[in-house]
């Protein structure tokens, strides 16, 4: 936020058959972190290839194969956390997961639970205008994805890819500082934001590059602010965990429906069970999937096969040297800069890509604000009545810069800048060569303009005198004289000699 002063969002309330309830909410999201090697091996991490065909020996847990640390992942993570305000941990250790499951060859999984490679950071959710929610993270750590169960294909068999295995993932683990479903939403938005800025995931939640976990409970109202005087999550109720959410929409329903289950099972006197839940949008419901494991049912231990992960300061001060401009400090920049709203610096900020197109238009226009209007109004809209991103928009940002300078030099109106832009948007060219030879270039030359007024005037007295009377209908004569000029005369200009011509 500009302001560093805001209030946190009201906590959602949800009215129960007998009293008001209010939601507690913690993520884990697991980024895929942006390398194109494994954590522990040198398989590719390329979406979409054959199944089975980026599985190296270690992936597929073959005898004798020893992981190898990935220090590209080790950067990428400590570039999150520095990213997230976090503490960077010099020395952590990998664990080992125990559990059995058909797509995790080895058995087990490598992860970090006792010590993780990023401590304690935070992130800021803007909700409204002064509105804003502080999330903490407890901790980022490293871990291997698991392969993929596919259950779909045939009728009688399963089938397992283990491409995914191995695959690099930030865990990102929040405290239950979210109250209410929008904020979750918007929290998982945020983070996806900072971790493209940053280039350490995608963010790509179609593939399952970003995926969260939600841990969803109830409390009545009062007892969060017992919680967080006390830190003792006794004043909290019993949570249960919506795995793999990989859409912002279904992560706002999860949370509802999930919410009033959990209300229901209280208010009719039973208990809420602590489990691994999924959640069906076709049904709009949660079903149970496991009951929730804690750390001892998975008998974590180090893993014996790597050392403990150790980092020298210079390191981490090397990748904070790196750090990209980041999405608050890009809004803000904006709006001093260009002098736009803090709405207009939102939406351009929103995504990497628009922001660095929006940049290279207010280069070549010359005038910042002017440029935020067309990028946001015009080219932003067109790109998504077509379905398009900035990324691969038929109009360049130095075409779009081009028409924004002409408006600026009173070349063309903002009317035939519209029709210029269709032009180039559909047809290409540069829109200089357009406006001249096109015969768009707007007339400044005020003789001809009261030419047109003059002979206008003479042919409608009776129009005259009804806009002597009411000035109002002087904008008449301004359209009439813009039509004769095929609207290239100077609309200031029309205004200016018709309100003279007229005594007005």
């Amino acid at each position: 936020m500009l302001d560093l002063t805001y209030e946190p969002p009201a906590p959602k309330v949800i009215q129960g058959a007998h009293e008001d309830w209010e939601l507690v909410i913690g993520l884990e999201v697991h980024a895929q972190v942006a390398s194109k090697a494994k954590l522990f091996s040198g398989a590719s991490t390329l979406f979409g290839a054959e199944p089975n065909s980026n599985v190296a020996f270690v992936d597929a847990g073959m005898p004798g194969m020893l992981p190898v640390i990935n220090e590209g992942c080790v950067a990428l993570a400590v570039k999150t956390g520095l990213g997230l305000n976090a503490a960077i941990n010099l020395r952590s250790a990998f664990d080992r997961k125990n559990y059995f499951y058909p797509d995790l060859p080895q058995g087990y999984q490598i992860s970090q639970l006792y010590h993780p490679i990023v401590g304690e950071g935070e992130v800021l959710v803007d909700m409204a205008p002064g509105i804003a929610r502080l999330v903490r993270i407890e901790r980022i750590h490293l871990e291997q994805d698991a392969g993929k169960s596919i259950h779909d294909m045939d009728p009688k068999s399963s089938f397992v890819d283990l491409n995914r295995t191995g695959v690099p993932l930030m865990e990102i683990v929040s405290r239950p500082d979210i109250r209410g479903p929008e904020e979750a939403a918007a929290y998982v938005g945020k983070l996806r934001q900072i971790l493209r800025y940053l280039g350490t995931c995608d963010g790509n939640m179609q593939n399952g590059n970003l995926r969260a976990d939600v841990n969803v409970s109830v409390c009545r109202p009062g007892d969060y602010e017992k919680y967080q005087e006390t830190q003792d999550f006794s004043h909290l109720g019993t949570r249960c965990e919506i795995k793999n959410m990989n859409s912002m929409r279904f992560i706002q329903q999860a949370i509802e429906v999930e919410a009033r289950r959990q209300i229901a099972i209280i208010e009719d006197g039973g208990k809420v069970v602590q489990e691994t839940r999924l959640f069906d949008p076709d049904k709009g419901e949660t079903r149970s999937m496991r009951s929730k494991e804690e750390a001892h049912d998975y008998r974590y231990f180090p893993d014996p096969d790597l050392l403990p992960l150790e980092i020298e300061q210079s390191f981490v001060d090397d990748i904070r040297a790196t750090l990209p401009e980041l999405p608050d400090e890009k809004r803000a920049r904006f709006v001093t800069e260009f002098g736009m709203t803090e709405y207009d610096a939102s939406v351009l900020t929103a995504d990497i890509e628009d922001a660095a197109y929006f940049e290279k238009v207010a280069a070549e226009a010359g005038d910042g604000k002017m440029a935020a209007n067309w990028v946001i109004n015009e080219l932003f809209g067109r790109l998504k009545k077509d379905d398009r991103s900035t990324s691969d928009s038929p109009m360049s940002p130095a075409q779009l810069g081009a028409i924004v300078r002409l408006i600026k030099s009173d070349a063309i109106s903002g009317k035939t800048a519209k029709d210029v832009f269709e032009i180039v948007y559909t047809e290409g060219g540069d829109p200089e060569v357009i406006v001249e030879e096109r015969g768009l270039k707007q007339v400044t030359d005020t003789g001809a303009i009261e030419e047109a007024v003059d002979r206008i005037i003479a042919e409608n007295p009776a129009q005259v005198e009804k806009a002597r009377s009411n000035p109002k209908l002087a904008g008449w004569f301004v359209g009439q004289v813009m039509k004769a000029t095929g609207g290239t005369a100077n609309p200031k200009a029309v205004n200016q000699i018709v309100a003279s011509k007229l005594g007005l």
